[in-house]
């Protein structure tokens, strides 16, 4: 007990002590305890930047479709491409050879005999 009065005793003496004090304790508040800290700041800094790098990736889809769309209004020769890759449709004289790249194990069907 005597060590801690002499420990207060010497603080005590400290002039601006209590300004420290309530000055460290302000900065932490508003470093980290509270709800618009700098903490939730930088994080919403960050996530504001994530979302507008989102945005940039979209409205450049965007561009690319509108493109397309331009593309295929001017164009009929464009819509019969597009549906012949993506759809596979074709005309009455053709067949349509899927070629792919996957590593797919193939499994004979004995109801069809088909691969698929």
């Amino acid at each position: 007990m005597k060590k801690i009065k002499e420990l207060y005793l010497r603080i005590g003496h400290i002039r601006y002590l209590k300004y420290i004090i309530v000055t460290i304790l302000a900065v932490v508040f508003v470093g980290f305890v509270d709800e618009n800290s700098v903490w939730q700041h930088l994080g919403n800094k960050y996530h504001i930047n994530k979302l507008q790098e989102e945005i940039d990736q979209y409205t450049e889809l965007h561009k690319r479709n509108q493109a397309d769309i331009d593309l295929l209004d001017k164009d009929p020769k464009a819509i019969r491409k597009i549906a012949r890759e993506r759809y596979f449709m074709k005309a009455d004289d053709e067949d349509i050879f899927v070629l792919s790249d996957d590593n797919q194990e193939f499994t004979i069907n004995s109801a069809n005999e088909t691969v698929e």
